[in-house]
């Protein structure tokens, strides 16, 4: 029976088990006391032990109080245990639901309901946020990829057509049909009119009445224009499609789009859409807003490369013209060696005559200087320590009263002519003395000219001072004066090409040259001695003469004027100077008025003026072609956050540019460096420009060091350098990489061109093959060697560093050097923690530090990149 007890439920069975180990209690105490006591083992001895022991009363209740509390115990413990087997098979059972919700995940199965899982299921619930964004993630994929075929379509497209109107048509049909549009139109913006042309439209055969152009702000088209911002309307008004949007069909669209075509911030046009869906799904939006950008550049390039073409054309026939020019520039010179020849005759006149006035001069100069003279000493503060006593003839005052006074303080000394600050620079200067003239007044009111000869001798122990030497030359200089005007007068006029005429303040003419007669219509000898307002000159002429005579009287100042003369042989330019003729005591005496013909000087300075805005215009227009096509820090910056371009050309285009180009996983860049700089380069860089990306562009799978085999075989059959007899010698160096960021690699070639890698602050260069790119193959049979290809695996934080020969060769520094490549590499590694933005800065910096006043002898470029 205990047996079955024990099998029985596990709470009568842990109930029993108390019960029997309770039992142990009394009957040990009853043996205890039976054993001590000696009592009779009966009913009688049992009470009298309980009697004797009130605590056996207690200790008999043991079996029930273990039994009870056997069953309590029990009784919890069967529940906990019933509690976690239900709360096991729970456990289980959210296991196999969360399996097979895994399993669903992973077999992409996402038709589960949320229902199956529990509220408190942290792993149920995590899974169904799982599959939330696994459904996110394959839409935005799935988003991705038709926003990525889209491009790849329409790239094809733009990349097979160079007409605009077919490529505008094509790219419109590509679009309509992708995004399932019913109708399209594309507006090109014409930047002279200011006005959106319509050039392409598409609409499945409907009747189509499509206005041509749109002002901007002008309906929706114009609008778009203005705000330069994407317009989509669900609501369409009735009279939509003949009052703004252009296009009409036979039946109304629902929704419109509308896109804006921008690039570099400028507009090249807008594209409409039409859709007779309610609603155009966010993703076709994004699709075209995406290529919208790419659409603008490559109508913008197609557009810059018309105008190249109309530009090289102009460029030509000014070259013819400048050709012309150069025929008639050396007829020209020939007339002018003729005038040389009359020139230097008269130059042996001149020369002639000027000798015997030299030869006057110097007898007048040696009877003066064996005249008598003043002779004066100073101290360095300007007192008069001695005065020669010919002061009193010469000077007119004794020289008694200056002595022992300063002269600056004197009216009477000559010394306040001379002037205190030429008096000091012979103080500070002891070894240079001063020579001077001045007019001087005696005390009588007579005006004399002095010549002051000034010396220092304070060193002179015999002298001890400042001395001047006087000597009294009016009669040299009137002597010169008369010379001048009689010699110089006949001498110069009679043989002058100009219009020489001498006339009095009351306007009677005095002496008129040879040449009068050419350009003013009157004799010579009708000329002279004849009042202004009798001779028969023009009107414009004779008041032009008599308001000079005017002015110069009432200024005493040189006049000048351009006129035009009307003569026998035509209208002439004439530069008219009207010159002021003073006697010896400084008063007006007489008016020469010079007329020059500047007609030829006037048109050759025209037409040099109108080519050279001809050729600076188109100059500029090149250098604004130039700089729209090359990429700049922003672009780079794009897929290299870390990167910076140093680019200073020498002049306003270049011949040295950076090139950039993104095809699939990989990026091209290279600096490139044409012969020469200026416009020759700049002609030069845009050959190479087009070349470089019609190579990347056709074949990816080409190596750094192919594209350069490829560009050198190409720039020579360009420049027909491959022929017999060819004499281009014209080429470029090249420093060229193609970056795959997926696969972390850099290939590199360069044609005498280095590349500078640094990783963890150690620098390795990499040395370009030394051949050019182009040029005029050997004449020796010797195979050419291919461009050597650098393939380099490259790490995050490492720094890439190449650049063109302007800026090792720049001339400068205190000892007039060049700036050499050691000086890049050592700037390199001496602030190899600065970021390439901190790079820029201190290259900028250090080239101008070290151009100093210097010229910049070639054009700069240097590329720095943190891959």
């Amino acid at each position: 029976m205990e047996s079955q007890l024990l099998g029985a439920h596990p709470i009568r069975r842990y109930t029993f088990v108390g019960f029997l180990l309770g039992l142990l209690f009394p009957i040990i105490s009853w043996g205890i006391d039976f054993l001590l006591k000696d009592l009779e083992f009966s009913l009688a001895g049992f009470g009298d032990m309980h009697r004797q022991n009130p605590m056996h009363f207690i200790i008999d209740l043991a079996p029930m109080v273990l039994s009870v509390t056997a069953y309590f115990l029990a009784r919890r413990s069967d529940r906990n245990r019933r509690f976690l087997e239900s709360q096991l098979l729970f456990k289980e059972e959210l296991f196999r639901k969360n399996l097979t919700i895994a399993q669903s995940l992973g077999d992409k199965n996402f038709s589960f309901s949320s229902a199956d899982v529990h509220e408190n299921d942290r792993l149920g619930n995590a899974l169904l946020e799982m599959r939330k964004n696994l459904i996110e993630t394959g839409k935005k994929e799935e988003d991705q990829n038709w926003i990525a075929r889209g491009k790849e379509i329409i790239s094809d497209i733009l990349r097979h057509h160079n007409n605009i109107e077919v490529l505008a048509f094509e790219t419109l049909v590509g679009l309509i049909k992708y995004i399932s549009a019913i109708q399209g139109a594309f507006y090109l913006y014409d930047e002279e009119r200011k006005t959106l042309k319509n050039i392409a439209t598409y609409a499945y055969n409907r009747k189509k009445y499509i206005k041509q152009e749109f002002r901007i702000g002008e309906g929706l088209i114009g609008q778009v224009a203005y705000e330069m911002a994407t317009i989509y309307r669900r609501e369409v008004p009735n009279d939509y499609v003949t009052i703004t949007s252009g296009i009409l069909g036979d039946k109304k669209p629902r929704t419109i789009l509308l896109e804006p075509l921008i690039s570099d911030e400028k507009l090249q046009g807008v594209i409409e859409f039409a859709f007779l869906d309610d609603e155009i799904s966010a993703i076709k939006i994004k699709f075209v807003e995406e290529l919208s950008e790419i659409i603008a550049q490559t109508f913008y390039n197609l557009k810059v490369n018309a105008r190249t073409e109309g530009l090289l054309k102009s460029s030509q026939k000014l070259t013819e013209e400048l050709q012309e020019n150069e025929e008639e520039l050396r007829q020209r010179a020939e007339e002018m060696k003729l005038t040389q020849k009359e020139l230097k005759e008269t130059n042996v006149n001149l020369e002639s005559q000027i000798a015997e006035v030299e030869r006057g001069r110097k007898r007048l100069y040696s009877f003066l200087e064996n005249a008598s003279e003043v002779i004066s000493i100073y101290d360095t503060e300007g007192v008069v320590r001695y005065e020669s006593p010919s002061a009193v003839r010469i000077l007119g005052y004794d020289p008694e009263q200056l002595i022992g006074k300063n002269a600056f303080k004197l009216s009477t000394s000559f010394i306040n002519l001379v002037g205190k600050q030429a008096f000091e620079d012979l103080v500070r200067n002891p070894n240079q003395p001063r020579s001077f003239e001045i007019a001087y007044r005696k005390i009588n009111g007579e005006e004399v000219w002095l010549e002051v000869v000034g010396r220092n001798l304070i060193d002179n122990a015999a002298i001890n001072g400042i001395i001047f030497n006087t000597r009294d030359i009016t009669v040299r200089k009137i002597a010169e004066q008369a010379q001048k005007r009689s010699g110089q007068m006949q001498a110069l006029s009679e043989n002058s090409l100009d219009v020489i005429i001498r006339i009095n303040l009351e306007g009677r003419f005095y002496y008129a040259n040879p040449m009068a007669e050419n350009y003013l219509g009157v004799r010579v000898k009708d000329v002279i001695d004849n009042n202004l307002g009798e001779l028969p000159l023009d009107t414009e002429i004779s008041a032009l003469f008599g308001n000079m005579l005017k002015d110069v009287a009432e200024t005493l100042e040189r006049k000048e004027t351009e006129t035009v003369f009307t003569t026998a042989e035509g209208e002439r330019d004439m530069q008219v100077s009207a010159v002021p003729e003073f006697s010896a005591e400084k008063e007006l005496e007489s008016i020469l008025i010079v007329s020059h013909d500047i007609t030829d000087q006037k048109r050759i300075e025209k037409e040099i003026k109108d080519k050279n805005k001809a050729i600076n215009d188109s100059i500029n227009y090149a250098q604004r072609i130039q700089s729209s096509i090359l990429p700049d820090n922003r672009m780079i910056q794009q897929f290299f956050p870390e990167s910076f371009i140093f680019y200073k050309p020498r002049d306003v285009v270049s011949g040295d540019f950076p090139w950039f180009f993104s095809r699939g996983e990989n990026i091209y860049i290279a600096a490139v460096d044409c012969t020469g700089h200026g416009v020759p380069g700049a002609m030069l860089s845009f050959i190479a420009y087009f070349l470089l990306n019609n190579i990347v562009d056709h074949d990816k799978d080409l190596s750094a060091g192919e594209v350069l085999n490829l560009l050198h075989r190409s720039v020579r059959k360009t420049l027909k350098q491959d022929q017999a007899g060819a004499h281009a010698r014209d080429g470029m160096d090249v420093a060229f990489c193609k970056i795959n960021k997926k696969k972390k690699e850099l290939q590199y070639a360069g044609a005498h061109r280095p590349l500078y890698f640094m990783r963890n602050g150690k620098l390795t260069e990499y040395k370009g093959t030394r051949k050019a790119v182009g040029g005029i193959p050997s004449a020796r049979r010797k195979r050419e060697k291919d461009f050597e290809n650098y393939v380099i695996k490259y790490t995050d934080n490492d720094k890439i560093f190449f650049f063109s020969d302007g800026l090792p060769d720049q001339v400068g520094g205190e000892k007039g050097r060049k700036y050499q490549a050691i000086r890049i590499r050592e700037g390199i590694l001496e602030n190899k923690e600065l970021s390439m933005t901190e790079f820029f800065r201190y290259f900028v910096r250090d080239f101008n530090q070290w151009k100093g006043d210097n010229k910049q002898i070639d054009d700069v470029l240097l590329i720095g990149i943190e891959l």
